[in-house]
């Protein structure tokens, strides 16, 4: 469904489970940038009206995905870290297409929203099936089931902006090169991507 080219190597778990105060950090962060992301979109697109409609609820959702995250890491008595530098996305944010209309910008914002919402769903997915942790196999799975349909939004209004065809092409071209980053980035247990 997701269309990623590259699954995420399996040991990704284990390491993970190694470092669960930064992977929970990691994922703490990413749920609020992906709150920011969506009001930036509304900020820059106000005139997109289904956009602003489909994307203020999940403002709000990926805030209570962050006080989620705080309140597992408060009841296992972990501690929020920094924030660290999110290499996945700066990766993906150099594919980013400079310039061009205002149509192609908001298909560029759109489509890598839905690429890392899609590679959230795969890591999340795996944790919800092969963390030793049963309480936290049902914490990931349910957000495993929210950035699935975070993914689909991203891709129905990218399509619905800038036409099938367009979406189609250069989301095969974002899939082509986000397989490069993760072949190419470090297998890191402390980081979502």
């Amino acid at each position: 469904m997701l269309g990623l080219q590259l699954p995420t190597d399996p040991r990704w778990v284990n390491l993970a489970e190694k470092s669960l105060e930064d992977i929970l950090t990691d994922h703490a962060y990413c749920e609020q940038k992906a709150a920011t992301s969506c009001i930036s979109l509304i900020q820059l697109f106000p005139d997109k009206e289904e956009l602003v409609r489909e994307l203020a609820p999940i403002v709000t959702e990926e805030w209570g995905h962050f006080r989620m995250v705080l309140a597992e890491l408060d009841k296992r008595e972990l501690q929020l870290g920094r924030q660290r530098k999110d290499e996945y996305v700066n990766e993906l944010l150099k594919f980013k297409k400079k310039g061009g209309s205002r149509e192609e910008r908001l298909l560029e914002h759109l489509l890598i929203c839905a690429l890392i919402e899609a590679r959230s769903c795969e890591r999340f997915r795996l944790l919800s099936l092969h963390i030793a942790d049963d309480d936290l196999k049902q914490f990931y799975h349910k957000f495993m089931v929210a950035e699935a349909g975070h993914y689909r939004l991203f891709i129905d209004l990218a399509k619905k902006y800038s036409g099938e065809e367009m979406v189609k092409k250069r989301w095969k071209e974002y899939l082509t090169y986000e397989a490069e980053i993760m072949e190419n980035l470090e297998l890191r247990g402390d980081r979502m991507h």
